[in-house]
């Protein structure tokens, strides 16, 4: 529902929605971080206390500050607000007021002035507090970001890119998306880019980081069509691609069938590495193709680094206090190859690894009872554990790109396993 004073010198706006989760579990959701990023902006920092501070930014470039006015859990909360670009601070106070085993949600925001600059801040607004309101029911009532469900998928992941990876590959620009790998059946692939290649463009818009790829795809749907700009070394090219329905895994809400699943899917992963190892020597597996790249044995420690992440992301998401970052960052090479040092061996490092899959398991199997109360972060906790074989997949195909390499170098062994 909404009610919008007409004319053009509108001051205020407000927008309700009927949520079903009790009270207490939506004003959390506008008073923890890590829930405000499950359901409203792609960043947050907030000390939600009465005159503390709420930062909140989006890919798209927009962003808000402002401080929190009362607090008054579990009916009411308030809070200042300036957006980029709006000539002035605007007040926001949200109201949960019971209603059956649900909450009514209504969002009043005032301090609208008159003008085209005002007229536009507060459209932009009432468009933004519609779509959140409707994220906020999904995340609170299924689990679902919306944001994530809908987005459609190119198929592809990602590798580090930076100046000096971009001199060595040729390319004429050190900002974009990187491939790492393209998913067979699904819109990149079928475009025919390739691991490699680095996106700069999706219909006009830059791309030059992970944030600024989530935010051209939003908006666009499975099935719709898009004109491409990468580099594949020196030469820029472009491709018309279809984008490809985001496959999402079945939600598996109790942690131990969940963790059971896992166990699962990180048998195949461990058989495909014992598979994939029994004839790689010690040298084949420490051959790097290229300076910029890792060798066989640095991208097993980065399958190892990328366990011990998630068991210490599920530790935040689980207690609700998630580090803050302004972009995924980059693999530091030191990190990998203190990984190799310590676990020198094909034979140690594929323990290592097995010992931090079966981490990760027993963490989920042992994740309290609390954990699924807050579906938004459950759903996203289980998401990423059930998703985890496209990461395995590419990364297994860079370590074969790696002993090919090794096998093909003028100094290899040509005897077996020499």
């Amino acid at each position: 529902m909404t009610r919008q004073p007409s004319g053009r010198g509108a001051q205020a706006l407000s927008v309700s929605r009927l949520v079903d989760a009790p009270p207490a579990q939506v004003y959390y959701a506008f008073t923890n971080s890590s829930c405000l990023r499950e359901w409203l902006s792609d960043s947050s920092q907030i000390a939600p206390q009465p005159g503390g501070r709420l930062y909140l930014a989006w890919n798209s470039g927009y962003y808000t500050s402002g401080e929190y006015t009362h607090l008054e859990s579990p009916g009411r909360v308030a809070f200042t607000w300036l957006g980029r670009g709006e000539p002035a601070e605007t007040q926001v106070q949200v109201t949960l007021a019971p209603q059956g085993s649900g909450t009514l949600v209504t969002i009043e925001h005032s301090g609208f002035g008159t003008g085209a600059a005002w007229e536009k801040a507060t459209e932009e607004s009432r468009a933004g507090w519609h779509k959140g309101l409707e994220n906020l029911a999904s995340v609170l009532e299924t689990g679902e970001d919306l944001r994530i469900v809908r987005r459609p998928m190119m198929g592809i992941g990602l590798s580090d890119f930076n100046e000096e990876i971009a001199r060595q590959a040729g390319v004429p620009v050190s900002t974009g998306v990187r491939l790492d790998s393209t998913a067979l059946g699904m819109g990149a692939a079928a475009a025919g880019l390739q691991k490699g290649d680095v996106l700069v463009e999706i219909d006009d818009q830059p791309i030059t980081d992970y944030a600024s790829l989530t935010n051209a795809l939003q908006g666009l749907a499975a099935g719709d069509r898009v004109m491409v700009g990468y580099y594949r070394g020196p030469e820029r090219r472009t491709a018309g691609m279809e984008l490809s329905r985001r496959p999402l895994p079945t939600i598996i809400w109790d942690p131990v069938e969940l963790s059971r699943a896992v166990a699962g899917q990180y048998a195949e992963a461990r058989q495909a590495l014992r598979s994939f190892f029994a004839d790689v020597s010690e040298a084949e597996a420490s051959h790097r193709p290229a300076a910029a790249d890792w060798c066989a044995s640095e991208v097993l420690a980065h399958l190892i680094h990328s366990e011990r992440g998630f068991q210490d992301n599920v530790g935040e998401m689980v207690t609700g206090a998630e580090a803050v970052y302004d972009d995924f960052g980059g693999n530091l090479l030191a990190r990998v190859e203190a990984t190799v040092a310590v676990y020198p061996t094909i034979a140690d490092l594929l323990a290592a690894y097995t010992r931090s899959t079966d981490e990760t398991v027993a963490l989920l199997a042992h994740l309290p009872e609390e954990a699924t109360r807050r579906k938004s972060s459950y759903w996203r906790l289980a998401y990423i554990a059930l998703d985890n074989p496209f990461h395995f997949r590419g990364h297994l195909e860079q370590m074969g790109d790696a002993v090919r390499s090794a096998r093909q170098s003028p100094d290899a062994d040509p005897r077996p396993g020499g």
